[in-house]
């Protein structure tokens, strides 16, 4: 038991993820607290699943354009500083939308503008953040800290939801959003702290024109990048909305309230967390692994969506976090292991693109489709989509475990 510990919590070790890992535990929180008031916020507002897969869409679209570029940015500037300055563009968003709320003057496209700059942030800090975890860990720590790092943002679906529930019911809406622009100076803190000499820094690569273009190409050439980032498309489009499904199922499947949308999403974070746990404490073939898990993840979102009453569906959702987070862990670590390390920040910027800027079109279908047809079919649809992509891709994940066993590069 002592050594399964050790070995789940390995990359804890390492100082400088350690202090990263305090200051995502913090913001984390508070990114969950805004993300369930801001759904409930305009749902409120509007009453319409569009509406709200509309501000939700907004807040990806950015990515959808931007994130390769931010690939490229990652690749050329030190990780750090690049940080600091993405969490203190998002903490400032955040902070405006909740000084409208509170001043009681908020409307909806204000609410649609600030997720947008919310959104530019995110395109550069994400392929920023996936990459910097490498260089402070190493290669041989990568999967364990991704997969704790997944445990750590679903334990924040789990306390932030919470909060925001009680904030919500008590104080209101807008204190949920000043206390998220508060929650992203822990990270800009943690970042400071750290110790430069300390990092495995992947050599920053010149300025020369045709860089986001070179990128494309290594992705289109190389399968095994290629097949991890499919994969990822159609779960992001289609599976990973439930921001979006989850209101519509608690408020017109289930006949709830804000709670019982709170009470669903930490149902998931509990899943999820304990699926990270179990990620981080095997020594996996990311590749095959998530070939397997990609299966089972389609199964169990189409079991959680027949669920005849909350009880079940509460812990078919369990379940479906536990799929959902390994799922996210195994590809992100497959595609940071397998990248040349000078295209790594590119892939993992398409990567961005693949799991939050697809959002854009997803949100919006799947907030049509629970709205018009049934939010049961929204859930099913994207657990059929899933296991669709599982059974296509599974031949190029095989390849791709053997490559890696022979020591083949991923060029």
């Amino acid at each position: 038991m002592t050594s399964t510990v050790r070995r789940t919590f390995s990359s804890l070790r390492v100082r400088n993820y350690r202090l990263f890992f305090v200051g995502q535990c913090i913001s984390l929180s508070g990114t969950w607290i805004q993300r369930v008031a801001q759904a409930w916020l305009v749902l409120e507002l509007t009453g319409s699943g569009t509406a709200v897969g509309l501000v939700t869409a907004l807040q990806f679209v950015p990515l959808l354009v931007l994130a390769p570029i931010g690939g490229v940015v990652a690749d050329r500037m030190n990780k750090r500083r690049l940080l600091v300055l993405t969490q203190g563009l998002a903490s400032l968003s955040a902070a405006s939308l909740g000084a409208v709320v509170l001043s009681g003057v908020v409307e909806l496209w204000m609410v649609y503008v600030l997720a947008f700059i919310l959104g530019i942030a995110g395109s550069i800090d994400n392929p920023t953040r996936q990459t910097f975890v490498l260089e402070m860990v190493g290669r041989g720590q990568l999967t364990n800290a991704l997969a704790l790092n997944s445990s750590l943002v679903n334990a924040a679906r789990v306390v932030g939801p919470a909060i925001a529930g009680l904030l919500i019911v008590t104080v209101g809406i807008g204190w949920c959003f000043a206390i998220n622009a508060a929650s992203y100076l822990a990270v800009i803190a943690a970042l400071y702290m750290m110790r430069a000499d300390e990092l495995e820094s992947t050599p920053i690569q010149p300025r020369r024109p045709g860089q986001l273009r070179e990128g494309f190409r290594y992705v289109r050439a190389t399968p095994a990048v290629l097949t991890p980032i499919l994969m990822m498309a159609v779960a992001g489009t289609f599976a990973y909305e439930y921001q979006v499904v989850l209101p519509l199922v608690a408020r017109f499947t289930f006949d709830g309230d804000a709670q019982t949308f709170t009470t669903m999403t930490s149902a998931m974070g509990v899943g999820a967390v304990a699926g990270g746990l179990y990620t981080a404490s095997r020594h996996n073939r990311p590749a095959i692994t998530l070939a397997r898990i990609a299966a089972v993840f389609g199964v169990v979102q189409v079991l959680a969506a027949l669920a005849p009453n909350l009880i079940v569906a509460l812990v078919a959702l369990v379940a479906l976090g536990a799929m959902g987070v390994s799922f996210i862990a195994l590809g992100n670590s497959t595609l940071q292991l397998t990248a040349a390390p000078e295209m790594r920040g590119r892939v993992m910027g398409l990567w961005a693109v693949a799991f939050l800027g697809t959002t854009p079109f997803g949100a919006p279908v799947m907030g049509w489709i629970g709205e018009q047809i049934g939010p049961r079919w929204a859930l099913g649809f994207g657990g059929v989509a899933v296991l669709l992509s599982a059974v296509v891709g599974w031949r190029g994940l095989v390849m791709v475990d053997e490559m890696a066993r022979s020591g083949e590069p991923g060029r």
